[in-house]
């Protein structure tokens, strides 16, 4: 399987302007956050997928859509709920409809992608940014945004109760540390005596 373009120069260079300043540093960030988990984030130049390590690479891979930040922490987001056994199977071993979902495929859709993007919401605060649901089903049935954003926050508000899974929580506060001391650095006067 030939979908990634870990390292591409060319292929970063292609992006351009396109590719999110930020996204070297999260994949370097969740590289060495989880290198005990043999896992690594990896660009990629289609649709998001996970692959477990086995002949090609003999590491699992967690690989996202071109270069998009929401993309790394939504598939990351999976990752961390997935069991040991799941993380053996590609994409975790889950079934995934498509775009173009009719109404009963997309509220089966919406149910699975309650945590995850609960968690995702979470790095996306925890990286100083702006969280946006997607139900992405751009080509089929209406779906509730408004209806789903609620569950998605009673999910959250769950967590932050309750605690979230583990690999979740670390990165949280591996997102904070960097990127939210990275805001400070980077904002004007930050460096001065």
């Amino acid at each position: 399987m030939n979908n990634t373009l870990e390292n591409d120069p060319a292929y970063a260079h292609k992006l351009g302007s396109e590719r999110d300043k930020d996204v070297p540093t999260l994949i370097s960030l969740f590289n060495s956050t989880f290198e005990d988990f043999n896992t690594r984030l990896v660009l990629g130049d289609d649709e998001p997928i996970y692959i477990p390590a086995g002949n090609e690479k003999p590491y699992h891979q967690i690989v996202f859509a071109h270069g998009f930040f929401s993309s790394a922490l939504h598939e990351i987001a999976h990752w961390c709920i997935a069991g040991e056994k799941r993380r053996l199977l590609e994409d975790y071993g889950y079934w995934y409809c498509p775009d173009g979902r009719n109404e009963t495929q997309q509220a089966d859709f919406e149910k699975v992608e309650i945590k995850p993007q609960a968690i995702e919401w979470a790095f996306t605060e925890a990286a100083g940014r702006r969280f946006q649901v997607s139900t992405d089903n751009l080509n089929g049935a209406e779906p509730d945004r408004e209806g789903f954003t609620k569950n998605v926050a009673a999910q959250l508000a769950l967590y932050e109760a309750d605690g979230f899974p583990p690999r979740a929580e670390r990165f949280i506060n591996a997102l904070e540390n960097t990127f939210c001391k990275k805001k400070h650095d980077d904002a004007p006067g930050a460096n001065a005596a």
